[in-house]
């Protein structure tokens, strides 16, 4: 049998190969078209139909056949589906989780949300030299590239020379500045 393929927009199976199903139609059969009503358990069984013998069928189908009044009330509400219980997405930062940059395997990362010992682990995302760097950069731990970024340019704008009128006392500390953020910039933290 030839391989069919089927377009996204009106069911119409192209290129196919057999009649219509219905006894004595001539016409292709560009449908496909249950044989009974789908019982979810797994791929059904198809006859291949018409344009007139599917649209015929699909007037026959009833959702709504073998519920009882309470149900079809039920499935025609409203709010149908939604009064089950859904996971709490809370958007207001309260216990975000550990960050997928303090794991390698995302596998990790996923578990840590539920386990506390596994988040302890997951605090020390800076190595000596870079916690100290931050010190430099007078930032905790709990800081991401953005907030970073926008210290260092802070920084170095408050410890330049052409930004404080030539004065280069604080010359050591822009020196600093730079080597910390050179360092943190690409810490395994942030990337």
């Amino acid at each position: 049998m030839a391989t069919t393929r089927q377009t996204k927009w009106h069911g119409r199976v192209e290129g196919a190969a057999q009649h219509c199903a219905v006894r004595g139609c001539g016409e292709p059969g560009e449908f496909r078209a249950p044989l009974s009503p789908a019982d979810f358990d797994g791929p059904g069984s198809w006859q291949y139909l018409c344009l007139e013998h599917v649209r015929a069928h699909n007037a026959r189908y009833n959702y709504f056949n073998g519920m009882s009044p309470e149900e079809i009330e039920a499935a025609q509400s409203p709010i149908a589906g939604w009064e089950r219980a859904t996971r709490a997405f809370a958007g207001n930062g309260a216990d975000r989780g550990p960050a997928w940059s303090d794991f390698s395997d995302p596998l990790d990362a996923i578990a840590a949300r539920f386990r506390p010992e596994a988040r302890r682990q997951a605090v020390d995302r800076f190595t000596a030299s870079e916690r100290h760097a931050l010190g430099v950069l007078g930032l905790k731990d709990d800081i991401d590239r953005h907030g970073l970024r926008k210290r260092y340019s802070d920084l170095v704008r408050r410890y330049h020379p052409d930004r404080n009128g030539g004065d280069r006392g604080h010359e050591r500390k822009l020196v600093a500045v730079i080597e910390a953020y050179k360092l943190l910039k690409v810490a395994r933290a942030f990337a």
